[in-house]
């Protein structure tokens, strides 16, 4: 019997608030007339969404507490280090007889599936694995049809503090966009077309939602800015170029079914300056009396204020003058790191490490991992072990950890005091407010999962603060005024939703409702008329 055919469509950082919106302005016609012949679902992606790792949870089929990972960010209590992990899972399809050719899809690492097809790390937002192509030949192959990926220097762009780079920002992934498309599109159809699985996946649209969204959100502080306009004719551009790359891919694919989603919603950025600036600082203050973070006296004055950033500076450039790097009486190394952090692009301005040997458990492949010294937050490290709590970097909420005693190598914090020592913190945060607002700081803090704290994974922080609005600066009626510095990312992924479009015979169109994100993985296995030998998280969207 022949397999079904399931193209799989990734929109990584598609927001369906938006995306609504210019389908009813007739300016996203290819995925208009996929609604109309698809089963349309809401995702709720859940807590999971916070972890970043929504690619990851799609390459695995894992959720974080059957996955038993939480945060791209990994801690080793032993040595106080923080660093950013990549693909740790072997894809949920290995271990299937399905053909599966991978266009560009995050956290597959293509090193631990011998049998899958395809390219990957390419020009993925937050790829998750070495660039890497099989079988080899299709690399330079794809380079000679298609060149280089041509907007690698807008991935993670912050064009926010000007309106000529929030236009060369949407130009250059729109016209990446046209250049994803036709690739996929010649790899689906001449280069391998021997498929059962085609999964190609888009990550303009996320990189796009994160810096431009104030362009599009009315609400937002900056919205008014300069860059404001120019931020919203950019997004409707790349929406567009989006539109086409869906409709180019199904054309590809006659027959197939199609899978076109996305895990989670995106909306305002609510966590780049908490969770990398303010809360480290809040926490040192906390410990140690000390203030670290230095900002201007004209940005102190007027703690209700955004701060701007000069049109051609970059953030975490400018970090360095209000968080430090450690003087450890090597000026040169200092230096040598601020020059890594000017060279590399983007929210990943790390150094690719490689294999990590101190990692808990034993890994025969470590995922690749990157450096995080580009963040305020981990420039806090040296005083962690003499700390009782300490901020984590992280690239969505804050995460706490707390430095105790059989865990952490030079722990302070009794076992028998963790609850009184989580109760102390959660109220030190609930007493912040933000001075642009007058609102709390925070919106909620959870505990960790794991619920033996000496049995946390070195991606558990002890507890997770869910900050709440837009904010520079949090005000403490003890600690004082922290911040305010200038925002980082506009937009992030606070949308309540994702969204699934299913086309495929049999499947009646329709709202389905909300379903669970991790359904998606499921669903394509059913599709597949496959079942994993390893279990996934979730079950079909289509029963």
């Amino acid at each position: 019997m022949t397999r079904p055919r399931v193209l799989a469509i990734g929109l990584d950082g598609l927001e369906i608030t938006f995306v609504e919106r210019l389908m009813a302005e007739g300016k996203m016609p290819a995925l208009s007339a996929l609604a109309g012949r698809s089963a349309r679902f809401r995702l709720d992606h859940g807590p999971a969404q916070r972890t970043g790792l929504g690619w990851e949870h799609v390459a695995s089929g894992l959720s974080p507490e059957d996955g038993r990972r939480w945060a791209a960010v990994e801690f080793d209590p032993a040595t106080y280090t923080a660093w950013q992990e990549g693909a740790r899972f072997t894809p949920w399809w290995e271990g299937t007889d399905a053909r599966v050719v991978v266009f560009d899809a995050p956290y597959v690492d293509l090193r631990r599936a011998p049998k899958t097809r395809g390219i990957v790390g390419w020009g993925a937002h937050d790829p998750g694995t070495i660039a890497e192509t099989r079988p080899e030949a299709l690399g330079p192959e794809i380079a000679h049809r298609f060149g280089p990926y041509p907007a690698a220097p807008w991935t993670y762009g912050l064009p926010w503090p000007s309106a000529a780079r929030a236009r060369e920002m949407g130009e250059a992934l729109t016209s990446a966009l046209d250049v994803r498309m036709r690739a996929a599109r010649w790899l689906a159809s001449e280069g391998l077309p021997d498929w059962d699985l085609f999964l190609a996946v888009e990550g303009e649209a996320h990189g796009a939602m994160e810096g431009l969204w104030h362009g599009v959100d009315p609400d937002h502080p900056l919205h008014g800015h300069a860059s404001g306009e120019a931020s919203g004719r950019a997004l409707v551009d790349i929406y567009c170029a989006v539109d086409r790359f869906v409709g180019d891919l199904a054309a590809a694919a006659p027959g197939a079914a199609v899978v076109a989603f996305t895990m989670g919603g995106m909306g305002p950025n609510h966590s780049d300056v908490p969770s990398m600036v303010l809360l480290s600082e809040l926490l040192y203050r906390h410990a140690l009396g000390r203030t670290l973070l230095r900002v201007p006296p004209e940005w102190a004055a007027s703690p209700g204020d955004l701060p701007d950033l000069e049109e051609a500076e970059d953030w975490s450039e400018a970090s360095f003058s209000w968080v430090p790097l450690p003087d450890n009486g090597n000026g040169s190394m200092r230096e040598a790191l601020r020059a890594t952090a000017r060279r590399l692009p983007g929210p990943l301005r790390s150094i690719l490490r490689g294999a990590r040997a101190a990692l808990a458990g034993p890994r025969p492949l470590p995922p690749p991992t990157h450096d995080l010294a580009w963040q305020p937050a981990a420039r806090y490290q040296p005083h962690w072990s003499r700390m009782p709590a300490f901020a984590l970097p992280s690239f969505y909420d804050g995460r706490i950890r707390i430095n105790l005693r059989g865990r952490e190598r030079h722990g302070m914090v009794e076992p028998s005091r963790y609850e009184e020592t989580c109760r102390e913190l959660e109220t030190l945060l609930r007493e912040c407010r933000n001075p642009r607002t007058g609102e709390p700081s925070v919106e909620t803090i959870e505990r960790a999962a794991t619920r033996d704290p000496l049995a946390r994974t070195g991606s558990e922080a002890d507890l997770l603060v869910v900050w709440r609005g837009v904010a520079a600066a949090i005000e403490h009626p003890r600690l004082g005024l922290v911040g305010p510095v200038p925002l980082r990312r506009t937009g992030g992924h606070t949308g309540p939703h994702g969204l699934a479009y299913v086309a495929a015979p049999g499947v009646a169109p329709g709202d389905r409702g909300v379903r669970s994100a991790f359904d998606v993985v499921p669903t394509i296995a059913q599709l597949l008329s496959v079942d994993p030998r390893t279990p996934v998280s979730g079950k079909s969207l289509l029963g």
